[in-house]
């Protein structure tokens, strides 16, 4: 079975994952990007976590954020890249941060008021929304009086790398933008941001690490693994329901016993008792 060709660590550009993974786990770097796309200034505590894993209980699913980091208010930001529009983003992003919010507590604490403020921040090369901003800011308000904010201290941000409102951000940030797009000496050179060029110092470091280029053939190779595994699982689940369908389209046919049936279909006779 073909698998797709794997790009050279040197062709990724930061809306790659992986490369935004690895450039994000550095404080100063991750403090930099966070604050050129609010357009303010944010101080991290300490180093972020990248690629944290989720589970606030054994029997709901895992959740794995890109970045997450805190500053000195104790405001909660996690950026996620996603360079495909699966059609759920905004749920998603809903979930993500729901789950990010149960795991700010200590088990079994009731006191609400000990939840940090968090901000979810989705960064794409597509418009969610289609409006044409380059950002998008949600915070809950009261239908009845738009002026009354519920103040719950969640916010979800969706950053679109193609806006076309271009009058209403910093040049640094629309730079940004197109270095995030194509993440080229060029274009940190041409951005004239001193908060973008230490941004790309940082990705020409582990485009020439070595333990950068192994760590990525090893994740590229796990994601190759689990959608090898995806394509036999669904081969088989496509081959069942075949067999499934066969032995329906026989016992309404009523030409053969259940026992015929169950071994010219390679199904049990429970199973097809079942249908």
């Amino acid at each position: 079975m073909e698998s797709v060709k794997l790009r050279e660590l040197r062709e990724l550009n930061l809306l790659d994952k992986f490369l935004f993974d690895e450039a994000m786990e550095d404080r100063e770097t991750y403090q930099m990007a966070v604050s050129i796309l609010m357009e303010n200034e944010v101080e991290f505590l300490e180093k972020p976590e990248t690629e944290k894993e989720l589970r606030v209980s054994s029997e709901i699913r895992q959740v794995r954020l890109d970045v997450v980091g805190m500053d000195k208010k104790g405001n909660i930001y996690y950026a996620e890249m996603q360079k495909r529009n699966t059609g759920n983003l905004i749920r998603r992003s809903r979930y993500y941060q729901a789950e990010l919010d149960v795991s700010l507590l200590e088990p079994g604490s009731m006191d609400f008021n000990l939840l940090n403020d968090s901000l979810f921040i989705m960064i794409a090369p597509f418009d969610i929304f289609g409006r044409g901003l380059y950002r998008y800011t949600f915070e809950e308000v009261c239908r009845e009086c738009p002026d009354l904010k519920l103040d719950d201290g969640a916010v979800r941000i969706f950053i679109n790398t193609k806006g076309n409102n271009q009058e209403d951000f910093s040049q640094e940030f629309l730079n940004f933008m197109k270095y995030l797009e194509n993440t080229t000496d060029e274009n940190a050179e041409k951005s004239g941001s001193e908060r973008i060029k230490k941004i790309h110092e940082k990705v020409c470091r582990i485009r020439k690490s070595e333990k950068a280029g192994i760590k990525y053939m090893q994740r590229w190779e796990e994601l190759e693994y689990a959608k090898q595994d995806g394509r036999e699982e669904g081969i088989k689940e496509g081959i069942k329901e075949n067999a499934l369908n066969t032995a329906k389209r026989m016992l309404e046919d009523g030409k053969l016993t259940m026992e015929k049936i169950a071994e010219y279909a390679g199904l049990s006779l429970d199973e097809v008792k079942r249908l």
